[in-house]
């Protein structure tokens, strides 16, 4: 009997050891938002900012999965938020000593063509003003821009062409003519000023409602957000053209420009950086500025990357500079939702989403944005009618010191190609898409999507039960890929519908994990995977092993070295590891103790996992986290 409890003890005493053993084996840290906890965590795609004069910042969101569509900030933490997370439509907001004046969204009960009115003591919604008839439109935004000055508040109406006029508590005044209004700002005087930018002026209005002066900008400038600054009678005008600076207008007189706050062309200058670099004063889309009484100035950058709804635009990036220009601290957000492939080339130390490159480690670095508007207009992450809603998830392959970037939507049936040229730094050039050239095919990816290590491409392409492979052929002398004709083999019958698809080339194993049969959702997949090792070799009917996943709606795989990483929708954030050799489930990442990180819900995207074997033997793993607006890293030593 003592026997038998003595080695009960030393039993249990072994596998606690041991389950502290594995634990310890993998940390959990973020990347892409300053604070790693929901408590903490920075607000996603902020598009519009009011700063009250004691430095309360108040940022607008078309949505935020894990609070109120107006995030509240102060000396660089978050206060809190305020409303439903999908109650505003983000482009626009205003305030005053009591309150907070936004734009609401289209799919509320008021629309997209009214504006709320909050209380900043409680949170509460206490009007609605109605501003606009144009109050169903989903992919723009109808009031593009707010301010109040005493007991008025100023809305524009964009497709109403005027500014109206209401008292503070809902009642109309007058309506102000001009076509295409945007941002606004209101001086001393109670002059107004509102933005054109598709036209690049700031016209000024009297009291009254008469026009009295216009500034036109520099040819290329689109006045994207305007701050009038009481205590230097200077307008500043944030500029989203090729400028990319804050052009500062002495408006004591006739306007005159006098000087300029941030690098002229922003983030895609490259006297003072790599083109697409961001940082201090390294601006990209600038739709807020704002100051404080103690002369802090914050400006509110919207990188650039669009989507159908708006809510996955650009990230928040919040930077706050003292009177005297100095930065102070920065605030930044992923996206709605994103993932970042680890970069073969540094070794997993950088990580390439769809659109931006992160690194380093506690939230990490946003070192660049990899979109050009201006070289590129017709870049796909720029189109907010696309259908694959953004292209924020990436798959990253380098061969010979060349990089291809993959970039694809939450759940794509369509995959967006990039290459890099030092000439154009950090820069990703577009080269077409599957379906589409250069692989001409008409038909979706929605079998499955893999990006090999060598630069190969593999498709399922829809209804086929067919897995079409592409070899790359090789670069030109700018790095453009090229591949070569598509040749198919006959998926095997034991895993149709064949819903993902991961192949590497080193080891030539493939990965074919399996759908729902007769099933309208494709992009789902049913626990059973196959995997092939030999396949480039001729073994394509011959699994071994069969993994069989007991975890409820796997939804997102990957797999690097001799692991398969698996990830599951609406039920567990955990990320299972499954030997590829033997089919066993080797361990589980959910978050390592003491839990500082939060590590989201589940894995809500297709291609939501990425993976990475480093040199020193260690794994990175990333996943997407749209409740925290970040990406989790897992580092795990076997």
């Amino acid at each position: 009997m003592i026997r038998s409890l003595i080695r009960a003890v030393l039993c249990g005493a072994a596998l606690a050891l041991l389950a502290s053993t594995c634990h310890a084996q993998y940390t959990t840290d973020w990347i892409a938002n300053t604070f790693g906890t929901l408590a903490a965590h920075v607000g996603n795609t902020a598009r519009s900012m009011w700063v009250a004069p004691e430095g309360v910042i108040y940022t607008a969101s078309f949505w935020d999965e894990n609070e109120g569509g107006v995030a509240i900030y102060q000396n660089g933490k978050s206060l809190g938020s305020i409303g439903d997370h999908s109650e505003f439509q983000g482009g626009a907001i205003t305030g005053n000593a009591t309150s907070i004046f936004a734009a609401l969204q289209y799919g509320t009960s008021y629309g997209s063509g009214s504006v709320g009115r909050y209380n900043r003591a409680t949170g509460t919604r206490d009007l609605v003003i109605p501003v606009s008839v144009w109050n169903a439109v989903s992919r723009a935004d109808v009031i593009t821009g707010l301010a109040t000055a005493g007991s008025l508040l100023y809305a524009s109406d964009f497709f109403g062409n005027r500014v109206r006029v209401f008292t503070t508590a809902g009642v109309w005044q007058r309506d102000i003519p001009l076509s295409s209004p945007g941002a606004l700002a209101l001086d001393g005087a109670g002059n107004l000023w509102v933005a054109q930018k598709s036209a690049g002026t700031v016209v000024e209005f009297s009291a009254a409602g008469a026009v009295l002066d216009t500034i036109q900008l520099p040819a290329g400038s689109q006045p994207s957000a305007l701050y009038l600054d009481a205590s230097s009678q200077r307008l500043m005008v944030g500029d989203e053209g090729p400028d990319m600076n804050i052009k500062l207008y002495d408006v004591s007189g006739a306007p005159a420009l006098v000087g300029t706050f941030g690098v002229q062309g922003g983030y895609l200058d490259t006297t003072s950086g790599i083109k697409g670099q961001v940082g201090d004063k390294r601006f990209t889309r600038i739709v807020g500025i704002g100051k404080d009484t103690a002369g802090n100035l914050y400006v509110l950058n919207n990188p650039w990357g669009g989507g159908w709804d708006l809510g996955r635009n650009g990230g928040t990036d919040l930077h706050a500079y003292s009177s005297g220009g100095t930065l102070l601290w920065t605030l930044q957000s992923l996206n709605f939702e994103a993932v970042g492939a680890p970069d073969p080339a540094t070794d997993g130390a950088w990580f390439y989403s769809g659109t931006n490159i992160y690194s380093g480690t506690a939230g990490g670095t946003f070192v660049a944005n990899t979109v050009d508007p201006f070289t590129y207009p017709t870049d796909p992450r720029l189109n907010m009618n696309d259908t694959q809603r953004d292209e924020h998830f990436g798959q990253l392959a380098v061969i010979g010191g060349n990089r291809i970037l993959v970039a694809s939507g939450q759940n794509p049936g369509i995959f967006y190609f990039f290459h890099f040229n030092p000439a154009n730094g950090y820069i990703a050039i577009p080269d077409g898409a599957i379906p589409g050239h250069p692989f001409d095919t008409t038909l979706e990816v929605t079998g499955g999507f893999c990006l090999d290590s060598k630069g190969d491409v593999w498709a399922g392409l829809n209804r086929t039960n067919r897995i079409y492979h592409y070899p790359l052929t090789g670069f030109d002398s700018s790095g453009k890929p090229a591949w070569g004709a598509g040749t198919w083999t006959s998926i095997p019958e034991s895993v149709r519908p064949t819903t993902r698809i991961v192949y590497q080339p080193d080891s030539d194993t493939m990965i074919l994990a399996q759908g729902l049969a007769n099933n309208w959702d494709w992009t789902a997949m049913d626990g059973r995977i196959e995997v092939y090792h030999g396949w480039a070799a001729g073994n394509i009917r011959t699994p071994n092993p069969v993994i069989t996943q007991t975890g409820a709606n796997p939804k997102s795989i990957a797999a690097a070295g001799n692991y398969l990483f698996v990830g599951y929708v609406h039920t567990v954030p955990n990320v299972d590891v499954y030997d590829l050799t033997t089919g066993a489930l080797v361990t589980t990442l959910t978050d390592s103790s003491p839990q500082t990180v939060d590590v989201g819900n589940d894995v809500d995207s297709m291609y939501g996992l990425r993976a990475y074997l480093t040199s020193s033997g260690q794994y990175v793993i990333t996943k997407d986290n749209y409740n925290g607006s970040s990406i989790v890293v897992y580092r795990w030593t076997p």
